[in-house]
């Protein structure tokens, strides 16, 4: 399939992803986390704390604090079930399902991520790590000092020396490939997305500083994490500090190349024994082509964004001057634990104008540093956030787009548009007639694909998901809750909101609302 059909495919004609007679094969799925055996392994402590309100970085952090950052972020923290009733022929069925979650949405709660740690702590030999979710303890892959291999594999701008842990987050496709098949690959960036942003929230409670790295030699990254790019890559690399904030070299000097063959040359080739439980593992090409379309041979590749913030894509003339509101605060702890993804359970209620503008506000109030173009880059010059609403104060039922620099609302069409975006889920899961804010994250049509490559469409998807989560926990700190959607029909959401003729699209959509308490059984995993 030709790369940019298939990417269009994704987004506009999803029926074309996957062959007719596509079946999932449940009984063989792959575990939702990776194992490795015979490593050697370092327990991490089970004692987490029950806040992060308030704490500050350690002078020297210790293993202690690695391990509460990685739990926060992508640990196992609740096992539930759910019980679904089927009504045929009078009768009624009920089944359950029984699953580990995390404090991240994840598609079809599938975790296709991994985290793999470069550790440099006092109480742990330095070297390479794999974070093994199911135990909450880390393998140790390779032994050493990698900060120049690092250094170079960045295009040499990071001082590695002043980071004592840099995260990798990668992608394993078969863990979702295996029920999505090649939708997955929009899945996978998405994902990847929330679980930097999750990081990000983390790392700024617990006084690190972080940066995000989307351009790196790829082969030489995998090869030293001993990942087969034909299984896994990594997607995004996260170097963290104790520092107010991470140095940094901001032009990359284009004379000094660096190869990735060259520099994997420098490191002995890894080959460690893995288990996923699936027996029979389906080919997936479109994704390996993907993968290999989108990574950087050398550091000449990489590149800058030169953005114009001014050039915000205005719809409409009338506006609503959104109320300002004081900085808000929560605790994130307590949020994640609340956190859930309501569906048949949204309520509709009334939502106030003060917590319509908090919601936006906050959740663009994120900046973070990272290597597309500016230092402490903002989402909004690269994603933005148009929404339907209904039932809200002072603000007139339709659909709006929401201006950020000038904190206001741009009315696009007037109208409940609840009964059009109904009909328009692909897989009717969320019942929207009952939720008061449908938002859709937006971003280029070309996917950065003119700068970046093909490359660029992984890199727009996490921003989505830094940006997703970050909405996610806000409206739960509001007392909403919001469920991620990718079921939906992207031409009829663009048709909406008028903004083909723009060049943007809409890259996921998250209904917001007040929701009624599930039924579920549900127990937490921590001490």
């Amino acid at each position: 399939m030709n790369l940019e059909t298939f990417l269009h495919n994704l987004h506009f004609d999803t029926e074309k992803l996957a062959p007719p007679d596509w079946e999932v094969d449940w009984e063989d799925a792959p575990l939702p986390y990776k194992l490795y055996r015979g490593l050697p392994e370092i327990p991490l402590s089970g004692d987490v704390p029950l806040t992060l309100t308030g704490r500050e970085a350690q002078a020297e952090p210790g293993l202690e604090e690695l391990g509460s950052f990685l739990w926060y972020v992508y640990g196992l923290t609740h096992y539930a079930q759910s019980a679904f009733i089927d009504v045929t022929n009078e009768k009624a069925d009920v089944s359950y399902a029984q699953l580990f979650r995390r404090f991240v949405p994840s598609g079809g709660a599938l975790y296709p991520n991994e985290l793999y740690v470069y550790v440099k702590l006092a109480d742990v030999p330095t070297g390479i790590y794999h974070y093994d979710v199911s135990h909450h303890r880390l393998f140790l892959l390779r032994e050493g000092n990698y900060d120049s291999y690092l250094f170079r594999s960045l295009g040499k701008s990071i001082d590695f020396s002043d980071c004592f842990c840099t995260v990798f987050v990668s992608t394993l496709f078969w863990k979702n490939f295996y029920k999505y098949n090649n939708f997955s690959y929009r899945l996978q960036g998405l994902d990847a997305g929330v679980v930097i942003g999750q990081a990000l929230e983390v790392a700024g409670r617990i006084g690190f500083s972080s940066r995000v790295c989307y351009q790196f030699l790829d082969r030489s990254i995998n090869h030293l994490l001993g990942l087969s790019e034909q299984d896994e890559s990594v997607y995004a690399v996260m170097p963290l500090s104790i520092h107010p904030s991470i140095y940094c070299v901001d032009d990359y000097n284009q004379e000094e190349n660096v190869s990735a063959v060259e520099l994997s040359q420098e490191v002995p080739l890894l080959k460690h024994e893995t288990y996923n439980r699936s027996k029979r593992i389906i080919d997936y090409p479109v994704l390996k082509e993907m993968n290999e379309a989108s990574m950087l041979e050398t550091t000449q590749s990489f590149v800058k964004i030169i953005q114009d913030r001014r050039a915000w894509p205005s719809q409409g003339t009338e506006f609503i001057m959104l109320p300002f509101t004081e900085t808000f605060s929560y605790d994130l702890v307590a949020i994640c634990r609340e956190r859930h993804c309501p569906d048949i359970d949204f309520m509709m209620d009334k939502v106030s104008q003060t917590q319509l503008s908090t919601l936006l506000k906050e959740t663009f109030s994120l900046s973070y540093q990272n290597d597309l173009g500016d230092t402490h880059g903002v989402l909004e010059t690269r994603v933005f956030l148009y929404g339907s609403f209904t039932n809200v104060e002072g603000v007139p039922d339709g659909a709006y787009s929401y201006d950020k620099c000038a904190h206001r609302l741009c009315r696009i069409t007037q109208g409940d548009y609840r009964e059009y975006l109904q009909y328009g889920l692909t897989m009717p899961n969320v019942n929207l007639f009952q939720v008061p804010l449908c938002l859709n994250v937006v971003g280029d049509k070309n996917h950065l694909i003119e700068k970046f490559g093909y490359r660029g469409y992984r890199i727009q998807q996490m921003e989505a998901g830094i940006l997703l989560q970050r909405l996610i926990l806000v409206s739960c700190a509001l007392g909403m809750g919001g469920h991620p959607l990718l079921g939906f029909d992207v031409n009829q959401c663009d048709e909406l909101y008028r903004i083909n003729s723009k060049g943007k699209t809409s890259l996921i959509q998250i209904p917001v609302g007040p929701y009624l308490p599930r039924a579920w059984l549900k127990g937490s995993l921590h001490s």
